[in-house]
């Protein structure tokens, strides 16, 4: 199956929302749990 250039673009476009959610999902997950942590767990020793 060939797909048209709109096909093409409208993949692309799917593509890069589909990655920018997912990418923001990952900096919550990573926000919230240094939140819940406290700002402490940056500075402890290892």
């Amino acid at each position: 199956m060939v797909l048209t250039p709109e096909q093409l673009k409208r993949r692309r476009a799917r593509s890069i929302a589909i990655a920018s959610v997912l990418g923001f999902l990952a900096l919550l997950f990573y926000v919230v749990t240094i939140v819940k942590l406290g700002p402490n767990v940056l500075h402890r020793p290892l």
